[in-house]
């Protein structure tokens, strides 16, 4: 990768970093059943207040012994007892061993456990064949989580995985940041409701529905502030009405510079607009700032740009505000299977497909339509490939790649 000079926009880390640092955090919180608690941001941190296992139990079928009793193998014992999980283990004499399933509690004096195709059942007793030492297959309590141990701080994003901890640690609800109110307002007299016929120079209005559907699978609570008209007092009014009832308002279209973009001039007569145009593509003309009390984000209209600045910049902002850490999305480093001459001064987002080369390893290479009016591109690519102000690819180069997974995770 090669730089060559120049540069004017706000930097995408520039603006990152002013939103992280000015965003407000809402209050209010909730308990919530821990059935609906993923996605979820935690209010505090969650102890255990239980080992798990709560008790020392066998990792596998087959039979719990003293390990001092088969030290040498073959050795025969006799069998006292069947013990299958939910059972209580009781004691098991020395000399002795005891038939065990996989998650039965350990009998107290055992010390391991021999699995069944190590052994040869008799009647009544069992001939382990191999040797045995303290701790074979067994699982020892606490070895998954230990009473006392911090398992989530506060701002962690809860995942099924995280559900699955908590329930085991016997948690039925947690406390939990309220949901975010956020509004949707889209602008534009050209736009149309799906199922609804288009008249002469309309287009449908698909950019609510993405965003929509994106916010959904957040903790958020949506509200469809409709479509506002290409006009300076309809657009204020609208965004007036909106910040009385929500925590953040997300416009779409209108905050360009053409003599029907409005937004920014509506915006400013009822708050303020903190950052304005920045060194992105696609997504220049992304703004940011307050409308009364209500933080402001207004996206671009054209589809590839709305989804790049809402899933890049404010789609973080959102989980910030709940209160949220490691809100960025991550991405890894992929070789170019491409050379393109050096950038501009912004720092590019290429849709690209992730293909494998004749080695066997992964690149990334660039969909063929790169305009950020194709909306139909971000679901016949892979992800994002992060190309730097001023840079020339050359095939090999490792850039940050960015899969959609992550965006939307």
């Amino acid at each position: 990768m090669t730089e060559v000079s120049g540069s004017a926009l706000t930097p995408v880390d520039s603006a990152c970093r002013l939103i992280r640092e000015t965003v407000p955090q809402i209050s209010g919180v909730e308990s919530v059943d821990l059935l609906a608690a993923r996605g979820r941001i935690l209010e505090q941190e969650i102890r255990a207040g239980i080992d798990v296992p709560l008790f020392a139990n066998s990792a596998m079928d087959g039979y719990a012994l003293r390990a001092a009793d088969a030290c040498t193998a073959p050795v025969r014992l006799p069998v006292n007892r069947r013990i299958a999980a939910g059972q209580a283990g009781g004691a098991l004499p020395a000399g002795e061993a005891a038939r065990i399933f996989t998650g039965a509690a350990l009998p107290e004096g055992a010390d391991a456990v021999v699995i069944q195709e190590n052994c040869r059942a008799g009647d009544g007793d069992v001939t382990v064949l191999t040797q045995v030492t303290p701790g074979d297959h067994v699982r020892a309590a606490g070895d998954a989580v230990r009473a006392g141990d911090v398992l989530f701080r506060g701002g962690h994003r809860l995942q099924p995985q995280d559900i699955g901890v908590l329930a085991s640690i016997g948690c039925a609800d947690v406390l939990v940041r309220r949901k975010l109110r956020v509004g949707l307002l889209v602008t534009g007299n050209e736009l149309a409701a799906p199922g609804t016929p288009l008249l002469p120079g309309q287009i449908y209005n698909g950019n609510f529905y993405t965003l929509a559907s994106m916010l959904q699978h957040m903790p958020v609570e949506l509200a469809d502030l409709g479509i506002a008209a290409d006009d300076l007092e309809h657009t204020r009014q609208a965004l007036i009405e909106a910040s009385a009832r929500v925590d953040c308002i997300i416009t779409t279209g209108g905050v360009s510079v053409g003599d029907e973009d409005h937004v920014r001039a509506a915006v400013e007569s009822e708050g303020e607009l903190q950052l304005w145009k920045l060194a992105i593509k696609p997504g220049k003309p992304l703004a940011y700032g307050k409308v009364r009390q209500a933080v402001f984000f207004g996206l671009p209209g054209n589809p590839v740009s709305a989804f790049v600045t809402f899933c890049l910049i404010v789609r973080p902002a959102l989980f910030r505000m709940m209160g949220a850490d490691g809100t960025a999305p991550a991405g890894y480093r992929l070789p170019a299977g491409f050379s393109s001459p050096p950038s501009g001064n912004r720092q590019e987002y290429l849709r690209v497909t992730v293909e494998v080369d004749t080695d066997g390893r992964e690149q990334a290479l660039p969909f063929d339509n790169q305009s950020s009016g194709a909306g139909s591109s971000l679901s016949r690519s892979s992800g994002l490939l992060v190309v730097p102000p001023r840079t020339a690819v050359e095939p090999g180069d490792r850039l940050i790649f960015i899969p959609y997974s992550e965006l939307l995770a």
